[in-house]
């Protein structure tokens, strides 16, 4: 008998196997989505790339072809999900992250020739002898003084990979001199200024949000507080936002208790909410919260959860109007595909994501609409959405479908949108004079021993109005006839890019808020 069943079963279990097979190959016809593994059957786009490739009267860069493909079908979806090119990753990769690999200065392009406007501390170019005004000769062996060359062909030079070298010869006082650096990890600060403006009110300056930003913001509050910190000035405005749980998280620091933060939730997506978790660092403290039409995304989680449980009074103009969360793939060419997979929602349930569905030209058209139709200028020309009104718990109206609106209207400073204005920002007229004043003013500058020294005794005459005048005539803005009010706001601009160049973004920002309508606004709301 064991013998019959030695000889028989490999047939038993040959027959079983086959039945097994037909049957499975009989169900997939009759199972949703039959086609996802199938591998003979090939979508028309990849036949249409296909055919162009091999049929196609003329040489064709079929890889470029595929991107623009893919960007065409993306725009169909929404404004936010976008495809990035393998040539563009590593770019964006870097500012999520909040560093790069690099030799960690500033430059500007004078002449056709590199300027170092700035040399990071203890960077590796600062720790080589690089100094604030040497000019690139070479790069390595290239060649780069006097020849059209871009500043994304510089960043290319000078970026790589972590502890390589790197040969720049400078000229430094009429002396070429070469200097071998060391790439190392260049942070890229998510705050531009942190300082006491008066009476233990606090300024924090956030410009978006990476993978650092927390950690930054809390050592800056930490130290903010040993300096007496009580209110505090958090400045949102043209924040684009980033990374969504270290929005969550900084809000934490101003919420008690478990509160909700935000949910987000889409048909692909479950419902997940972000709750706070831990005592807050300052979740006593007055705390207001600058707005504009930049403020975007992650800032507008933040500024949502804040106002829904009236943590903060909000100063500006109303927000970008950005409700959706993006999630980044990996793509198999070392490209990458960010592609929306949830809506966003405040504590009280609004979505302020702006409407789309008429394009992204319309889209990013509506913000500039907002210029045109006196919203920046007057409170009582925004445009809430009245379909989409909420309370917040202590009864205050607050509305969905359109950014957020503040509770403390700022009009945006017309002046600065002047002909000679926009000419000046456009040519970069400001900066220049900056740097090439402090180079010729170092002794002076660098005697004074901070910011608020600077702001106290440092003049900015009429002969230096004067030199300014002139170095704007030869980029051919006329400035003789601008009106006293866009001379001062001119010269503050001037002053803080000159603070700039001594203390970086935390003396640009410290000298501009001395003129800056929200930040004196801020500032005597939480002085009542």
């Amino acid at each position: 008998m064991n013998k019959k069943i030695k000889v028989w079963l490999p047939l038993l279990f040959s027959i079983t196997m086959i039945a097994g097979m037909m049957l499975g190959y009989k169900m997939r016809d009759n199972m949703p989505g039959k086609n996802f593994f199938s591998i003979d059957k090939r979508r028309p786009i990849q036949e249409v790339m296909d055919l162009i490739e091999t049929k196609y009267v003329d040489s064709v860069k079929v890889a470029a072809l595929s991107d623009t493909a893919i960007a065409a079908i993306l725009s169909k979806l929404d404004p936010h999900s976008v495809f990035i090119p393998a040539d563009d990753l590593q770019s964006v990769n870097d500012d999520i992250a909040g560093n790069f690999f690099g030799i960690g200065i500033e430059f500007n392009l004078y002449n056709d020739t590199i300027n170092v406007i700035n040399v990071v501390p203890d960077g590796p170019s600062f720790k080589a002898g690089l100094k604030t005004g040497d000019k690139f000769i070479k790069v390595n062996d290239t060649l780069v003084a006097g020849k059209k060359i871009t500043s994304d062909r510089i960043r290319k030079l000078l970026r790589g990979d972590l502890d390589t070298k790197v040969v720049i010869t400078v000229l430094r006082d009429d002396k070429t001199i070469p200097f071998v650096i060391t790439r190392g990890i260049i942070p890229v600060s998510s705050i531009d200024a942190s300082y006491i403006i008066e009476n233990g009110i606090g300024y924090i300056k956030l410009n978006k949000f990476s993978l650092s930003t927390y950690r930054e913001f809390m050592q800056a509050m930490e130290a903010l507080q040993k300096q007496g910190l009580k209110k505090l000035i958090l400045d949102l405005r043209g924040n684009g936002g980033g990374i969504l749980d270290e929005a969550t998280s900084i809000a934490d620091e101003f919420l008690d208790g478990d509160k909700l933060i935000v949910y987000t939730e889409g048909t692909h997506f479950e419902k997940k909410e972000y709750r706070c978790k831990r005592p807050g660092l300052f979740e006593k403290g007055e705390l207001v919260v600058l707005a504009d039409e930049g403020t975007a995304s992650a800032s507008e989680i933040l500024i949502g959860a804040l106002q829904d449980w009236n943590r903060a009074t909000i100063v500006g103009r109303r927000s970008f109007g950005k409700g959706l969360v993006q999630e980044q793939f990996d793509l198999s060419d070392g490209s990458a595909l960010r592609l929306t997979i949830a809506r966003y929602y405040t504590p009280i349930g609004r979505s302020i994501q702006r409407p789309y569905n008429n394009g992204e030209k319309a889209y990013y058209a509506e913000i500039t609409n907002r210029f045109h139709d006196g919203e920046v200028n007057s409170a009582d020309s925004v445009k809430h959405d009245t379909t989409k009104m909420f309370k917040t718990p202590n009864g205050k109206i607050v509305y969905g479908g359109g950014g957020i609106t503040p509770d403390v209207f700022i009009p945006i400073d017309t002046a600065n949108f002047s002909m000679a204005f926009a000419k000046i920002y456009y040519t970069g007229v400001v900066a220049d004079f900056a740097y090439h004043f402090y180079l010729q003013n170092q002794a002076q500058l660098n005697s004074y021993k901070s910011t608020r020294d600077f702001i106290k005794n440092f003049t900015f005459t009429e002969d230096k109005w004067k030199q300014f005048v002139a170095a704007a005539a030869r980029d051919s803005i006329e400035l003789n006839n601008v009106s006293d009010k866009e001379k001062t706001n001119l010269i503050n601009r001037i002053q803080s890019s000159i603070a700039r160049q001594v203390w970086r973004n935390e003396g640009l920002y410290e000298l501009m808020n001395t003129k800056d309508s929200a930040v004196l606004k801020s500032v005597e709301l939480l002085s009542k």
